[in-house]
């Protein structure tokens, strides 16, 4: 709702140029305290939105993201004069095949590297356990006299006749039941089957309706030119720093996948190939994809030589991997344009996790480019961009 000022008149909404690149214009829209209020009220009612219906955002965003990432080159063969509608089909299918006959060619390493885990967390537990019971082995004799006394106590307290009027009350745990098990396993591989299908067709009709849907968008911002010059801008920089991103994170992948397999193969890991691919995916899940290896190729290793060197080894290969890759890689194939405050990114990532889980921390960073290239557009919201860049 507008504001009237003193004389009654609406304040309407103004254009002007950015005086630091005159290509942009920026919108002005007034501020005041009760549209900060209704702001304030929107925004914490879109979080209860998003926080609530993720199982219909999380897809569509996927969706985008696929579509983004895969339309220079339905592009290109469109430029071939292949249809859009033939080019994207044997895109994803090419795609999904190549998925799966990868994960095939290495299942059997996979399973073993996932069946050895337990026995690798069992091993790390009773070698920390004697270690301790090694060094704290005064404590280890007062715990062991104070089970005695609570064996003790419980054998009077069964042996003692029971008080009249107090029945007694005895605990048992709930029989393990294997169907409940493998049909909770088999409603959550029919909700992931159903996801990928949702994300695989709106990828398809996405890439297939090429750029209708962004003249539809610009068409709906209304009859003046400034505002569909405004939002043709908003969609250009959004377009440019989704895909720039994409690449980044495609080729820093590959490095990262790359350089695990070959250092742990040098290290005498198992089943290196697998590792490199784990690493791979895990990083594009920022800040945590890197822990998650490290710690588990360190649990793995610390089974397979028996020694906490070879562990430490290496948890620390992956780390400097890594670190590489995030401190020179990643800054060198990315320009300045579409570097962000790593501060901001941070928190913001924190946030979509919050709101998503997994898939907040692996569509934080594109949506939070996306926002960064609306605020710089309008006044008003320019500050949020301004935080939001490097």
């Amino acid at each position: 709702m507008d504001e009237q000022p003193n004389d009654g008149k609406p304040v309407q909404p103004s254009l002007a140029a950015d005086p630091e690149d005159p290509t942009h214009v920026l919108l002005r829209v007034p501020v005041s305290v009760r549209s900060m209020a209704l702001m304030v009220i929107a925004t914490l009612a879109l979080l209860a939105t998003l926080r609530w219906a993720s199982p219909f955002f999380i897809p569509l965003m996927l969706g985008f993201i696929f579509s983004y990432a895969l339309s220079p080159v339905v592009n290109w063969l469109q430029r071939l004069h292949i249809p859009r509608w033939i080019s994207a089909g044997v895109l994803i299918i090419g795609i999904i095949g190549g998925v799966g006959v990868t994960a095939y060619s290495f299942s059997d390493d996979a399973n073993q590297l996932i069946e050895s885990l337990p026995d690798a967390a069992k091993k790390l537990r009773d070698s920390l356990h004697t270690r301790g019971a090694g060094t704290h082995t005064s404590l280890g004799t007062v715990q062991k006299a104070a089970a005695q006394l609570e064996q003790a106590a419980q054998e009077a307290g069964t042996a003692s006749p029971a008080v009249r009027g107090v029945q007694r009350v005895q605990i048992e745990k709930p029989r393990f039941d294997i169907q409940d098990h493998l049909w909770d396993g088999t409603l959550g591989l029919a909700s992931l089957v159903g996801q990928a299908t949702i994300v695989t067709f709106l990828t398809y009709f996405l890439l297939v309706s090429g750029d209708t849907f962004r003249r539809k968008l610009v068409k709906l911002t209304g009859p003046s030119l400034s505002s569909k010059k405004i939002t043709v801008q908003a969609l250009d920089e959004i377009t440019q720093q989704i895909q720039r991103y994409l690449l980044v994170q495609l080729l820093s992948s590959v490095v990262v996948g790359v350089a695990t397999w070959l250092a742990f193969w040098a290290l005498g890991l198992k089943h290196a190939p697998v590792w490199g691919i784990a690493a791979a995916i895990l990083n594009l899940i920022p800040y945590i994809g890197s822990a998650v290896v490290a710690g588990a190729a360190a649990l793995v290793a610390f089974v397979q030589f028996g020694e906490l060197n070879m562990a430490l080894a290496m948890a620390g290969a992956s780390l400097a991997i890594h670190t590489v890759q995030g401190s020179l890689i990643v800054p060198w194939l990315t320009s300045k344009t579409s570097r962000m405050n790593p501060l901001a990114v941070f928190i913001g990532v924190l946030a979509w996790g919050w709101l998503w889980g997994v898939w907040g921390l692996l569509l934080g960073i594109p949506i939070l480019m996306a926002v960064k290239a609306v605020c710089d557009r309008i006044e008003d919201l320019k500050p949020i961009g301004e935080l939001l860049g490097n």
